[in-house]
């Protein structure tokens, strides 16, 4: 996932800021506890950064932004870390080739945590016995902490392609250990959305990236959009209708790559003994119809659309849908449950709302990402965060099951490339009136 950035409207407070740098610093290493020491250092694809690098960045990114700055006669754990583990910040030298992390056995595992508790005690000692720090340090520890946060669903993601690529299908954690979930999803039914000049963008209180700045207005059309994410039977529907190979409802450049990949179905299934499987971070499983459909790219999302003969919401549109019916994460599925794979809609859900707008799987729209009117990057380093990457990409919304709940509000936007599959992503129809 490209990275997002920061607003300067991060909240700033006396207290708490120790637990919740704790309590996010224990997260992301508890997500790595599963691993074999081997897993860690994985690097399958391009898009997919090995787990051990993970950790070590997000640690980097801790003392580059705060430490250095704010912490008289703070000693780096080693001088060579910034070349390895440097993301993608130009203004702070060279670093080591996105595409080479997979070959870095060194530092060994054991050194990356080391690097990580050597950082969490000057932190926690600049959090816990510092209170004449300026209101800039904790902007910088918010940013960092929702930083991390972006880190933790990439290792949930990038984790379940590294072992999606061992003939073995391990198990990340025992299925045994699911709570049941639903076996009959809800109808899927058309709700109309009010058109008009509506506010889109980042209108609440605390934080936000500075892509949802600045809130503006923006006219819709009246649409409508379907109450619930497009499941994987109602995918399978199109693949049986021959969807896959019929040219007629791709755009052309999606159709070239589904067809010099091979693709024939989502990302991760596969046919075993005559049925459709798919790897999840509970090994190989029966594909489970009324759950959403997930790990698509745009160019499916879209040709899906076509062939329902409906479309993907702008991402406008998902915005006023999203505030018209007061989407809440509460029943959205997050991190946290450890599931980390969309759930269906219960039958009995109420057919006049609308669901599953946060959570579960990143929501493709028809727009592609760019700045808000009035948008100017940040000096310094911190400019490269997120400006630089508003070209060739799609928006998302919505956050997904590998996403922490405390992350997400319904400003966020996320974006890919057309082409990406490795996340959670999915589908939600929308139609306007005149169809």
């Amino acid at each position: 996932m490209p990275q997002l950035h920061a607003s300067p409207a991060a909240p700033v407070a006396a207290t708490g800021w120790l637990a919740r740098y704790r309590a996010v610093r224990a997260q992301s290493q508890a997500l790595c506890a599963p691993l074999l020491p081997e897993d860690t250092v994985v690097q399958p694809t391009l898009d997919v950064s090995p787990p051990k690098w993970h950790l070590a960045h997000t640690t980097w990114f801790w003392e580059t932004f705060l430490l250095k700055e704010y912490a008289p006669g703070y000693q780096l754990f080693h001088p060579d870390y910034a070349f390895l583990f440097n993301s993608y910040y130009n203004s702070l030298g060279s670093r080591v080739n996105r595409a080479d992390r997979g070959t870095l056995s060194r530092p060994a595992l054991a050194d990356v945590l080391a690097y990580r508790a050597h950082v969490d005690e000057a932190l926690g000692a600049l959090l816990g016995e510092r209170h004449d720090l300026p209101a800039a340090f904790y902007e910088l520890v918010e940013l960092g902490l929702q930083h991390e946060q972006q880190h933790q669903e990439l290792l949930a993601t990038d984790i379940k392609y590294i072992l999606s690529t061992s003939p073995l299908a391990p198990e990340y954690l025992p299925a045994a250990a699911l709570p049941a979930s639903a076996i009959e999803a809800a109808p899927a039914s058309w709700l109309a959305v009010p058109g008009g000049i509506q506010r889109i963008g980042f209108q609440e209180e605390g934080f936000c990236f500075d892509n949802e700045l600045a809130a503006h207005e923006v006219l819709v059309a009246p649409f409508e959009l379907q109450n619930r994410l497009v499941t994987n039977a109602e995918y399978l529907a199109f693949m049986e209708a021959g969807g896959y190979r019929d040219f007629r409802y791709w755009m052309g450049e999606g159709w070239d790559l589904a067809q010099a990949e091979g693709w024939q179905a989502p990302l991760y299934w596969v046919q075993r003994e005559g049925a459709w499987h798919r790897f999840t971070h509970h090994g190989l499983r029966l594909v489970e119809g009324a759950a959403p459909v997930t790990h698509l790219s745009f160019y499916e999302a879209d040709a899906y659309a076509n062939w329902a003969g409906a479309r993907l919401p702008t991402e406008a549109e998902w915005e006023t849908a999203a505030r018209y019916f007061e989407a809440t994460p509460e029943a959205g599925t997050w991190l946290e449950s450890q599931r980390f794979d969309p759930q269906p809609l219960p039958a009995d859900a109420d057919p006049t709302q609308c669901h599953q707008l946060l959570g579960d799987c990143w929501e493709w729209t028809y727009s592609a990402y760019h700045a808000y009117p009035g948008y100017a990057r940040a000096a310094g380093a911190l400019g490269e965060y997120n400006g630089k990457f508003m070209v060739n990409q799609l928006v998302l919304r919505g956050g997904s099951c590998a996403t922490p709940e405390s992350h997400i509000r319904v400003s966020y936007r996320n974006f890919f490339h057309a082409d990406k599959r490795w996340q959670f992503t999915g589908i939600r129809l929308a139609r306007s009136f005149n169809n």
